[in-house]
């Protein structure tokens, strides 16, 4: 089998995800050899796709300050997505990974990008489902400048330097104003959405996973890179 065609196994399992003995027979080898192809080339996909515009140019320039001076001309979209995964074995992981917003256990993933989706700008994956997203914001803005401003939704309240929609009164009701100012914050959001859609094309990405729990970050961060392919977002050419 070529190296293309050893590629294309890869992208359609990302894609569709049928078991490993569907996806030998549709390739013509066995489901070992589809497992051994797919586990291959994931880690070498890894290292073609950067899954951010920073971690990008930390590999062209081994330096990020410039690009993360200007960013701070943008107001980043931040939202985050759970995900489904197989009920761990250990207790304690249980116990660590069960979302009781989802009522099972989940991985969370967060995602900041530039203003109307243009490119992913820095992503966590991989997290436990219960975890706050404003927590993860502020472990995340660690890899920014100090003057980076955010837009998120009302589960970043309380974040530094972030823009978040007005929480309803107690009893009482918005003025037209705070809602029109959260209809505004509401459309500038929107985009970081659709970017998370496109991720959650793949449905190894957006429905539960079935792999083994330790390739997850691997597989997340590859598709990052492939969606970033997708919407021209790298900044160099293969």
């Amino acid at each position: 089998m070529s190296a293309d065609v050893e590629i294309y196994l890869t992208l359609f399992y990302l894609r569709h995800i049928p078991i490993f003995e569907v996806l030998g027979m549709m390739f013509e080898v066995c489901k070992a050899t589809a497992n051994n192809i797919f586990h291959y080339w994931l880690p070498i996909l890894r290292d073609l796709l950067p899954c951010s515009l920073l971690e990008e140019w930390q590999k062209l320039t081994q330096n990020d300050e410039f690009v993360q001076q200007l960013l701070t001309s943008y107001e980043l979209l931040v939202d985050s997505a759970e995900q489904p995964r197989e009920r761990p074995k250990n207790y304690q992981e249980q116990k660590r990974f069960f979302s009781g917003k989802k009522q099972r256990h989940t991985f969370k993933n967060q995602f900041v990008s530039l203003p109307k989706g243009r490119d992913i700008v820095d992503v966590i994956v991989g997290e436990r489902g219960p975890e706050a997203d404003v927590n993860l914001l502020r472990e995340q803005q660690a890899n920014f400048s100090d003057e980076q401003s955010f837009t998120g939704d009302k589960a970043y309240l309380g974040a530094e330097r972030t823009t978040t929609p007005q929480k309803k009164p107690p009893k009482r009701e918005l003025t037209p104003e705070q809602k029109e100012s959260n209809k505004l914050i509401s459309q500038s959001r929107i985009y970081i959405e659709h970017l998370i859609r496109l991720v959650k094309i793949f449905r190894v990405a957006g429905e539960r996973f079935r792999l083994n729990s330790r390739t997850y970050k691997q597989v997340m961060l590859v598709i990052c890179g492939l969606v970033r392919l997708r919407i021209g977002a790298f900044q160099f050419s293969f």
